[in-house]
């Protein structure tokens, strides 16, 4: 989402990518991963050609034999058990190709099939999740005011590093620097001294999961204000429920759970109640966790208390400059999930898919005898590794679109290598409501596919086709149009196509817009404070939390220094890496990333030094892995980054244990483990 300005040669070679200097958003800034776009379009294990079968029996088709023998599957898998027989699961991969996307879904949703799965249940359903019971609507999207606001509270994300979680943050360190200048105010909350707890006025170090109570807090202080609980009745229903709920809260158990500085803990009321409106953030290192409904909870109850949901100089909601969200009204939705899929009913159906938790037992099953993987890489994403391999090897049809060979690919009997950024016309659709103002962008291609790489939409439109529908309107030969074509209805039905296509870089409509989701989305009473499900959550936590230590980030345990107990697994982000995308592909100059066991240099002393081979062990499994010392971590935890192949967090974790009851996400951050050097 930062612009990128693009130099090839004649021979179109990528000389050189950098930040465009024009682009109103990220004003010449562009992160690794951007810079790193021209080496994955020149990286010699791109996939190039259609190719049918597995390991040694893997051959090159042409495109016509490959869809032919993949429609002639799903259809007679579809005439004999169903369409539910056919599965499909979409990533980060596909999030980043609005007309391929489209497709995707569109073929699914037309060939009749519910087995949907996105890696939105892997790491963020909390955020859809409390969007829908608390506004009304999971497609509510709060957006740091960064222009209006005084203060910013940041729990568990590292946009520096990140760039933001259903938030996009361009160049964040000069957005944090412009804010503070202005007189803003940044509070980090995080186990680890991040690098964007370098840019903040106020670090503090918390104990992994244990946002929620510092939020928890928040929330409980404010409302002791009689005027401020009558000023939230008057937007919000079910105020008096979380009142009640949070009277189990008290500054001592606070203090003890989170391992706060108690003088901490009162300069941020005080400070909150200074400001009066605020904005506060998320990321994976909450969201990711079994307290991860209940900390967006209190985070959205913040908002609400002290006015700046919806509110300039707090938190608004992007309508889009697609999507024009703003120009309809939305019915509130209830909240109530569908069934769980056949093998897995408890699991709750939300947003139109289901956990992907479920699909492996689906697979087990025999409810899915086919799989379509789209951008992603499900054997390093999903929990159960060992088990989510033996599922794929069963199957006899897995169809799997990207641009590299992944662990994934190994198993697909259909391999479709696609186009990447720089090979097809594109538009920011997926994400337009995640930005920092009313923005889009539409690009051209910028150089002509290689070898027999084909857009996704191109794909999922023939294979489409020879099942006897389409996915396109109007129903074209997709042999007859070009990317374009296929993203003009998009950009027609947007605030100004004709200025979105003539423009060299991103069109802005306007900035922080506030006011619509009050008039056109929030059920009668406005804002609902008090979802049963929720707050059951919220008093589970409470309960547990009651007259339970967590030692203080500065305790210098001898036991935690001497052992490997008592040690709490933390989410963690690389700045190069997008999940398992980028992991070992660098922008000229610059250096992949590495692996590594991030631990306190004391822990890392106590178990043979930097580099000693360990064994990180949880209830559900283990993973080996090499110590790195991070002496900006807590003592009594270790972090391990997601997308790395077998130092991989999913070895840790279980499909039928550790579950969110609420969205079905696997717990994956806040993990008890123990560490030993191996011999």
């Amino acid at each position: 989402m930062c612009g990128l300005v693009v130099t090839t040669d004649d021979t179109h070679t990528i000389v050189r990518i950098r930040g465009d200097d024009d682009h109103p958003l990220s004003r010449g800034y562009t992160c690794p991963k951007g810079r790193a776009v021209g080496a994955l379009h020149h990286d010699p294990r791109r996939l190039d050609r259609p190719a049918m079968g597995r390991g040694e029996q893997r051959v090159d088709v042409t495109w016509d034999a490959l869809l032919d023998d993949l429609a002639t599957r799903l259809g007679a898998l579809r005439n004999e058990h169903g369409p539910d027989s056919v599965a499909m699961y979409l990533a980060s991969g596909s999030a980043f190709d609005t007309a391929g996307r489209r497709a995707a879904e569109r073929f699914l949703r037309v060939f009749g099939s519910a087995q949907k799965y996105t890696a939105t249940t892997i790491d963020t359903p909390c955020k859809p999740l409390v969007a829908e019971a608390v506004g009304g609507w999971s497609g509510l999207t709060p957006i740091w005011d960064h222009e209006h606001g005084s203060l910013l509270l940041l729990f568990g994300t590292n946009p520096v590093v990140s760039h933001g979680h259903s938030n996009a943050i361009p160049d964040p360190v000069q957005r944090l620097r412009e804010f503070r200048a202005r007189g803003g105010e940044v509070w980090v909350f995080d186990p680890r001294h991040t690098e964007t707890a370098r840019q903040a006025d106020r670090y503090v170090a918390i104990a992994p999961g244990s946002d929620w109570l510092v939020l928890a807090w928040l929330v409980r202080s404010l409302l002791a204000d009689p005027a401020v609980a009558a000023s939230a009745r008057a937007r919000a229903t079910g105020v008096d429920d979380l009142v009640a709920a949070l009277s189990a809260v008290d500054r001592d158990s606070v203090i003890d759970g989170t391992g706060i500085d108690p003088a901490a803990i009162d300069a941020l009321v005080t400070t909150v109640r200074a400001h009066g409106r605020l904005a506060a953030l998320t990321g994976t290192g909450c969201s990711m966790g079994v307290d991860a409904n209940v900390t967006e909870y209190l985070l959205w109850a913040l908002h609400i208390v002290t006015d700046s949901a919806d509110r300039a100089g707090g938190m608004w909601c992007n309508p889009g400059y697609l999507m024009q969200l703003d120009t309809r009204d939305w019915e509130a939705a209830d909240g109530v999930p569908g069934d769980g899929p056949p093998s897995r009913p408890e699991l709750p159906r939300r947003f139109g898919e289901w956990p992907v938790a479920g699909l492996v037992s689906e697979i087990e099953a025999g409810n899915v005898r086919a799989l379509v993987v789209v951008g992603g890489n499900p054997v390093t994403a999903f929990p159960d590794t060992a088990r989510t391999r033996s599922a794929l090897a069963t199957l006899d049809t897995v169809a799997v679109v990207d641009l590299l060979p992944t662990e994934t690919t190994e198993y697909a009997t259909h391999l479709l290598p696609a186009t990447d950024q720089l090979e097809r016309a594109d538009l920011t659709w997926l994400l337009d409501s995640y930005q920092l103002a009313v923005a889009a962008q539409y690009t051209e291609t910028v150089v002509p596919a290689v070898a027999d790489r084909r857009p996704p939409w191109w794909m999922f439109a023939s294979l489409a086709r020879g099942l006897g529908f389409s996915v396109l309107p109007g129903d074209p030969d997709p042999d007859t149009i070009d990317d374009r074509t296929v993203l003009e209805p998009l950009v027609g039905r947007s605030r100004d196509g004709a200025a979105l296509l003539a423009a060299p870089t991103a069109v802005v409509a306007s900035g922080a817009v506030y006011g619509w989701v009050y008039e056109r989305v929030l059920p009668e009473g406005g804002w609902r404070l008090g979802p049963a499900s929720l707050l059951a959550q919220l008093t589970t936590l409470l309960a547990r939390t009651r007259g339970a230590e967590i030692p203080t980030a500065d305790a210098n345990d001898a036991g935690t220094r001497e052992t490997s107990t008592g040690l709490t697994l933390v989410a963690h982000r690389r700045l190069r890496m997008m999940n398992s995308q980028f992991r070992d592909i660098a922008a000229p100059g610059a250096a992949v990333e590495q692996p590594g066991v991030l631990a306190h240099p004391d822990l890392v002393a106590s178990l043979g030094g930097v580099g000693t081979p360990v064994v990180v062990t949880s209830a559900h499994g283990a993973l080996d892995g090499r110590l790195v010392a991070d002496d900006r971590l807590r003592r009594d935890v270790i972090a391990i980054a997601h997308g790395f192949g077998d130092e991989n967090v999913s070895l840790l974790t279980s499909a039928e244990h550790d579950i969110d009851a609420l969205t079905g996400m696997v717990h994956q951050s806040g993990l008890p483990v123990t560490i030993e050097a191996r011999e």
